[in-house]
């Protein structure tokens, strides 16, 4: 083979190279368009996380007369020398017990006995104890929180586990930079999104890059729900590779090269 041919040929090769490793702003960024779906975002962002069964909720009860309070706190296990919803741990941190809520949705609650809080955000709920035990307790003061609010993230992330979500509104941006963000074999056009709704499974592929996104319900995660985040064209395509295609390449590069000199 002339030399001409042979450098031809690798302007070829080296032109093929390039066209392929090309990837369009389109593919890549994030939100494309934000600004024309931002009262989008602020109506999305106003839904509150609803309780749901097997959730572990902490509720304390307080007011002036503290002592007035007490019998709506879950008493103290282990700890007979101490009184009231705190109770020092081994380690020294105060932890309050939790309510588990029941497969119906209904927790048994101190003195008011047996109440429904499924599907009531933990602000509701509050407002619901308060209202309820105004009627022997003079200004109670009630907070509620979740306390087993998790969410996994899978894939092509550059941290995939499980995550605890200490407030009550995660987004999945936030929920994929807990995880390190995508990495770049990660296909942004369709991260799934796995939730139990009412006992069953339901999912949703969202694109990263359309800012319609914001629209959706599943825009804000849920507790437990499952993130997923396949490879990219690419990313499959090498996994079909030789692991040594890389040496051979390389050989390859080193063969032509003694081609080229040798056709001086």
């Amino acid at each position: 083979m002339k030399r001409s041919q042979i450098v031809k040929s690798l302007q070829v090769v080296l032109c093929v190279f390039l066209l392929s490793s090309c990837v369009s702003r389109k593919e890549i960024v994030y939100f494309q368009g934000l600004e024309e779906a931002g009262e989008r975002l602020e109506q999305n962002q106003n839904k509150s996380l609803a309780i749901k069964p097997n959730d572990l909720l902490t509720i304390s009860v307080s007011a002036p007369e503290q002592a007035a309070a007490m019998p709506f706190n879950l008493p103290v296990v282990g700890m007979p020398e101490t009184s009231g919803p705190l109770a020092l741990s081994p380690q020294g941190r105060q932890q309050l017990q939790t309510y588990l809520v029941a497969k119906d949705g209904k927790i048994e609650f101190p003195v008011l006995g047996e109440m429904t809080v499924e599907g009531l955000s933990t602000q509701e709920l509050a407002s619901k104890l308060k209202k309820d035990i105004s009627e022997f307790v003079q200004d109670p003061i009630v907070n509620v929180r979740i306390t087993n609010f998790q969410v996994s993230v899978l894939g092509e992330v550059n941290r995939p586990g499980t995550y605890d979500v200490t407030g009550e509104h995660l987004s999945l941006p936030k929920a994929l930079g807990l995880a390190g963000d995508l990495s770049i074999y990660g296909e942004r056009s369709n991260v799934l999104v796995m939730r139990e709704v009412d006992g069953k499974k339901v999912y949703k592929y969202l694109d990263l890059t359309n800012p319609e996104i914001l629209e959706s319900p599943f825009y804000y995660l849920q507790q437990n729900d499952v993130v997923y985040v396949e490879p990219n064209s690419a990313q499959r395509q090498s996994a079909s590779y030789n692991r040594n295609a890389g040496v051979y390449i390389s050989i390859a590069s080193v063969l032509i090269s003694l081609a080229v000199l040798l056709t001086r």
